[in-house]
């Protein structure tokens, strides 16, 4: 059975803190673009989310962009913040993230995943060995597919007895 649930779930990325992250010992934070850092097709973030960017990069976090979208997407957004990224991920696959390990030289267990869907995002980096956290999404989606996989999530959700961040 695959291990859906996240380490934690918070409202928005910028309540993820250092303090848990420290707790942790993660080293790597590894980030989805849409719905996680800004909302789909916007080539950037909002000000509370570039500011929380910066304090990460301040603590000494290596922060990488890992997105199931294309380089045509997830390039222009990585580069303007000054992130590494890998695009065409295939998550929840371990592709991706095994180049995330090749780029930084850190082991899973030194990773945290952060993301909003849990089939892609949380499932991955649990396969992966990283610690993850789901957040909620920026937006709902309009597609029938995304909006099929949120349903199936909720019902993942029911059950979670997991750590749930303030503000969440």
């Amino acid at each position: 059975m695959p291990r859906l649930h996240p380490d934690l779930w918070l409202h928005r990325v910028t309540r993820l803190t250092p303090g848990q992250l420290q707790s942790w010992g993660t080293k790597v934070l590894i980030l989805d673009v849409d719905n996680t850092l800004t909302t789909h097709n916007n080539p950037v973030p909002d000000g509370d989310v570039l500011e929380w960017l910066e304090r990460m990069k301040e603590l000494g976090l290596r922060l990488v962009i890992l997105s199931n979208n294309n380089a045509r997407r997830v390039g222009p957004f990585a580069e303007a913040l000054g992130l590494e990224y890998t695009a065409d991920a295939w998550k929840p696959l371990k592709k991706g993230f095994r180049e995330i390990t090749r780029m930084t030289g850190v082991a899973p267990e030194e990773m945290a995943m952060v993301g909003d869907q849990i089939f892609t995002d949380v499932w991955g980096g649990n396969r992966f060995g990283a610690r993850t956290v789901l957040v909620e999404a920026m937006e709902p989606e309009s597609h029938w597919g995304f909006r099929l996989k949120r349903v199936l999530e909720q019902a993942v959700l029911r059950n979670y007895k997991g750590e749930r961040g303030s503000g969440a």
